[in-house]
């Protein structure tokens, strides 16, 4: 086992389920008998119990706690965490790069605590995916309402994550239809409406989207070199 030191705590209520996906917050997770899967990264024990005893009231979580830093991302791996929260102390700018890396590759909401920061290191955590970056705050009666924070800003960029990537799949999908528009018009005399309205024909009598026939049409074109 990679983390000679890794300590597992479990409070499940009977009955529970593992979540799917991420609810809009941790109360309403651990309040409709989910099961969340909460990895604690500390290498000090002692400010580790600080999290813990903040986490203690929740009863629908599995509690994991890592105190080494080698091979921690597949420790996370194998955990797979709905959500981290990672106490560094003060550590120093290579520590400090080495978690953000560790943020960067996790799709997870991530609450990181630090006793000091500047804005540089501020601004490398938004960077790093980092959902909650907390200050001098590691306390117990603080760490519930960060953690439903983080779980909040997470879902939040991710729905504007979601909401980007169908926009630019939109557009995509309107220029691939208008370079087939432009291919038919010039190579059939059509007017646009008409162009369009070949296309949908096809669309229709093929059972495919306009976009699938619209896309076959600029393949084509490309592969004929009349572009």
């Amino acid at each position: 086992m990679p983390f000679g030191r890794f300590a597992a705590m479990s409070r499940i209520r009977p009955g529970g389920h593992r979540a799917s996906g991420y609810l809009p917050n941790g109360a309403a997770a651990l309040h409709n008998g989910v099961i969340m899967r909460i990895a604690v990264i500390d290498e000090s024990a002692a400010r580790a119990s600080i999290i813990q005893e903040g986490l203690v009231a929740l009863d629908d979580c599995e509690i994991f706690v890592l105190t080494e830093r080698r091979g921690l991302l597949a420790r996370i791996g194998e955990i797979n965490p709905d959500i981290v929260l990672m106490d560094l102390g003060n550590p120093s700018r290579d520590v400090l790069e080495e978690y953000f890396s560790v943020s960067r590759a996790l799709d997870r909401p991530i609450a990181m605590f630090v006793d000091e920061s500047d804005d540089e290191s501020i601004a490398a955590s938004v960077e790093a995916g980092v959902s909650s970056y907390v200050v001098d705050g590691l306390a117990p009666n603080r760490i519930r309402p960060i953690l439903d924070l983080a779980i909040t800003r997470f879902n939040a960029f991710s729905r504007l994550q979601n909401d980007l990537a169908a926009a630019k799949g939109k557009l995509a999908e309107r220029e691939t239809i208008d370079a087939a528009k432009r291919i038919l018009m010039n190579s059939k005399g059509l007017p646009e409406p008409k162009a369009y309205a070949e296309l949908r024909k096809a669309a229709m009598n093929q059972g495919k989207r306009i976009v699938d026939i619209a896309e076959a049409i600029v393949t084509a074109d490309r592969l004929m070199g009349d572009h």
